[in-house]
């Protein structure tokens, strides 16, 4: 009867084998339902949480405390097509993109303008829309034309495009955390000029009782886009399709008639991959448009 204590051993052995190959197995199951509750890697299953400005319409602002205007209207639109909801967080432009790479947001929804330099913290998906700078002068200003800058006190929102294009003019400009800011150096003549988004620019001379008006406007050099960490590969690649499927549907088209009414699109400028044409007849139910001007911004 000696063999009993050894076959009770080989049992016990046996048996916690068992319940390490469970527990493996059990671990592997996990992590493969994880990835598939939540294949975008997104902080929240199911929930798209995006880092946007609130006072910059029409395309991204607060109105009635409710996050909305063209891009992230366009965001809501693209994320139904990937069965997820939107949590929209305001935030500084200075800091969005950095909070964007550090995962504090999934996404970055602000008409964020691609450039070689911010490809460097973040990655982006196709471009949406295009965008006009404005430039912004008190009134009795002589100057009327981007080149006359050089040796003026220039003030820019510090690190949107328009503070990429006056360091790339060299022109030494004022950086400011936000448009009032920069509204309030041209009212106090303190600054000669603002180079901004165009339409931003236009609705502030347009308030300003005659203080400030717009001197030109030209076209920005590259699209908009969609802002993701670096590597949200899975990510980014679904907010492209999904962009593609409401430029396809007509949400693009609808969303650009009632944020831009009679904005004239570059003829050489074609949304999303594309692969699909806009429809020329939007679809969906008839939203009164924000009052706007006929240039969009881009930050």
């Amino acid at each position: 009867m000696r063999f009993l204590p050894a076959l009770t051993r080989a049992a016990a052995l046996g048996a916690a084998t068992i319940l390490a190959a469970t527990a493996l197995t059990a671990c592997g199951d996990d992590s493969s339902s994880d990835a598939t509750a939540n294949p975008y890697g997104l902080a929240q299953p199911g929930v798209l949480r995006a880092g946007t400005l609130t006072d910059a319409p029409p395309n991204v602002y607060l109105k009635d405390g409710k996050f909305t205007g063209f891009d992230n209207d366009l965001l809501t639109a693209v994320a139904g097509k990937l069965g997820l909801t939107v949590e929209f967080v305001g935030t500084d432009f200075s800091a969005l993109l950095s909070q964007v790479n550090n995962r504090k947001f999934d996404v970055g929804s602000s008409s964020i303008t691609i450039t070689e330099a911010r490809k460097k913290t973040v990655d982006f998906g196709n471009g949406y829309d295009f965008g006009y700078f404005g430039l912004d002068v008190p009134a009795g200003s002589p100057i009327t034309s981007f080149d006359q800058l050089a040796g003026k006190r220039v003030v820019v929102v510090q690190g949107t495009v328009q503070d990429d294009y006056a360091t790339g003019k060299q022109l030494n400009p004022v950086r400011v955390p936000d448009y009032n800011g920069a509204i309030n150096q041209l009212k106090a003549g303190t600054a000669d000029a603002w180079i901004a988004p165009a339409e931003i620019g236009e609705k502030s001379a347009t308030d300003s009782n005659g203080k400030i008006t717009v001197a030109a406007k030209q076209l920005s050099p590259a699209p908009t886009a969609y802002a993701v960490a670096k590597g949200g590969d899975k990510l980014r690649e679904a907010l492209n399709k999904g962009l593609d499927e409401v430029i396809a549907d007509g949400t693009w088209s609808r969303l650009q008639a009632q944020y831009y009414p009679g904005r004239p699109i570059p003829a050489d400028f074609a949304p999303g991959s594309g692969a699909v044409k806009a429809s020329a007849t939007p679809t969906g139910p008839a939203t009164p448009a924000v009052p706007s001007a006929s240039a969009s911004a881009a930050s």
